[in-house]
């Protein structure tokens, strides 16, 4: 059982910057893939980011290719999303999720855990 604590969303003005971090429980974390999703109101829960095990392979989606960077560290069952030159279209609930497989996977639905989001706000 692997739980997620998700924290460092907040409000910020377009061409911001938030960290926000992931705090995983367990002693295998360094055998999860761990991934990035969001999900905007009245839209459905979207890929952002993905990391595998060691951390030397990443994946991300179009629209935030080149402004996020997801990043862990497994001495401290941590992953980031680093996020910089925010837009108000980044407006949503940022979710952490780990997957039982090294390797990176984009598909929501094969991720085995869940954090409970943290509400990421860019103003105009």
């Amino acid at each position: 059982q692997v739980q997620l604590v998700e924290s460092g969303g907040g409000l910020v003005q377009a061409g911001g910057s938030l960290r926000l971090s992931c705090a995983a429980s367990g002693r295998t974390f360094s055998s999860y893939a761990m991934g990035w999703f969001r999900q905007a109101p009245g839209k459905e829960r979207e890929f952002v980011a993905a990391i595998n095990w060691s951390g030397g392979n990443t994946y991300y989606a179009d629209p935030v290719k080149g402004r996020f960077t997801i990043s862990r560290d497994n001495a401290k069952n941590t992953v980031y999303l680093q996020m910089n030159s925010l837009k108000p279209e980044d407006t949503a609930v940022y979710y952490c999720a780990a997957v039982r497989r090294g390797i990176v996977v984009i598909s929501l639905y094969e991720y085995d855990y869940w954090g409970q989001g943290t509400q990421v706000t860019v103003s105009s």
